[in-house]
């Protein structure tokens, strides 16, 4: 349905197909304000590539990618442009980080995953969702999360990379990049829940780790 949404197929919350994966709740016969990033974006590259993997249309039409030529809805500059559409839109649906959508009390919605089970979007699927990721890693550690498989795992997830570079310049600065690495895939991990940023797979820490060795840092 979210894909119908967005291709401006499903234009009323009452639309059979709503209420079909919502038995017992009657929903207003209202129009849904569809809201989208209006600039490139990392969020849209990633709700694309799941709504591609869910649906032949939306790949066929719209594809994947950080801008796209939306087929509906409102556009909002930056994620604070799209929670401010959301909040002030009757009837708006949008996507953003789950962080804005928490700090904002935005209501966010139930989507069945790869297994079938419906889940809310919270760190813990997030963090399931990425845990199968260590096996399909590529050595520049790229790879989608999107519709993975897992009981728990949440659709919509997606990791965010940090671009370091192989050869570095200076010791110091090297070394306090190395370390600070190293602290962000330890016990940095602790801290990334009160942010409501979902902590790395322990496989996927570790392997993060390993490649940490590749880094080359002058002497001092």
């Amino acid at each position: 349905a979210i894909a119908d949404i967005y291709l401006g197929k499903i234009t009323k919350w009452s639309d059979p197909a709503i209420s079909r994966l919502n038995p017992g709740i009657k929903f207003p016969d209202e129009t849904i304000q569809v809201v989208h990033r209006s600039d490139g974006s990392g969020t849209t590259y990633i709700i694309s590539d799941y709504l591609s993997k869910v649906s032949r249309e939306w790949s066929r039409q719209v594809g994947r990618g950080t801008s796209l030529k939306w087929p509906a809805g409102l556009g909002g500059k930056g994620s604070e442009g799209v929670t401010g559409l959301v909040q002030q839109t009757p009837g708006a649906l949008g996507y953003v980080e789950l962080t804005y959508a928490l700090t904002n009390h935005i209501p966010v919605a139930i989507i069945r995953n790869h297994d079938g089970n419906w889940i809310e979007p919270a760190l813990d699927g997030v963090t399931a969702a990425a845990a199968g990721a260590a096996a399909n890693m590529s050595a520049d550690f790229r790879v989608s999360i999107t519709d993975a498989p897992g009981a728990r795992s949440y659709p919509i997830s997606s990791f965010t990379w940090l671009l370091v570079y192989r050869q570095q310049s200076d010791h110091a600065k090297g070394q306090a990049i190395v370390n600070f690495l190293k602290w962000a895939l330890t016990s940095g991990q602790k801290d990334a829940a009160p942010l409501n940023y979902a902590p790395l797979p322990e496989a996927v820490a570790s392997k993060e780790l390993e490649a940490l060795k590749q880094i080359s840092i002058p002497a001092g």
